[in-house]
């Protein structure tokens, strides 16, 4: 009850520019343990959480020359937790003809990341999407809240 309502965590290795192959699954492996850990400790807290996993940016659809991939646009966010309303995809998904990619290179963004960091933050905190829109993300009022995160 003392301890806090949010918190960041930061884990690196994921700027993947070569050697994708052998550099993904360790980063993939730390993040499954941070979150086991985090649902471990907080034990029956857990059932109050919502807990964000993103990236600051996607990754190119093809691999570069050097096996990796560069910095697209489009990336993928995951939600989970004991107050998330699960088991869905909130987006269109695109396709990966090329045809359909952004800039011919890329996956093709269909939502702003924002809409669902508002959508998080008003499920978890109450917290109004006009205030949001004002103190929180100004000017993306293009970006609306996604409703219905929470599950309770």
């Amino acid at each position: 009850p003392e301890g806090p309502r949010l918190a960041v965590l930061d884990i690196g290795g994921w700027d993947t520019h070569a050697g994708q192959a052998g550099r993904l699954p360790q980063a993939l492996r730390q993040l499954d343990a941070v979150v086991a850990t985090l649902r471990r400790d907080l034990g029956v807290l857990w059932k109050d959480t919502m807990v964000v996993v993103v990236s600051e940016f996607g990754r190119t659809v093809a691999a570069n020359g050097s096996g990796g991939t560069d910095h697209g646009t489009a990336t993928a966010a995951f939600v989970l937790g004991g107050q998330v309303n699960g088991g869905r995809v909130l987006a269109d998904w695109p396709g990966l003809e090329s045809s359909r990619l952004y800039q011919g290179r890329d996956l093709a963004p269909t939502q702003d990341l924002r809409s669902l960091l508002k959508g998080a933050l008003a499920a978890q905190y109450g917290l109004a999407g006009a205030d949001l829109e004002r103190f929180v993300f100004p000017g993306s009022v293009s970006a609306p809240l996604l409703r219905d995160m929470a599950s309770g």
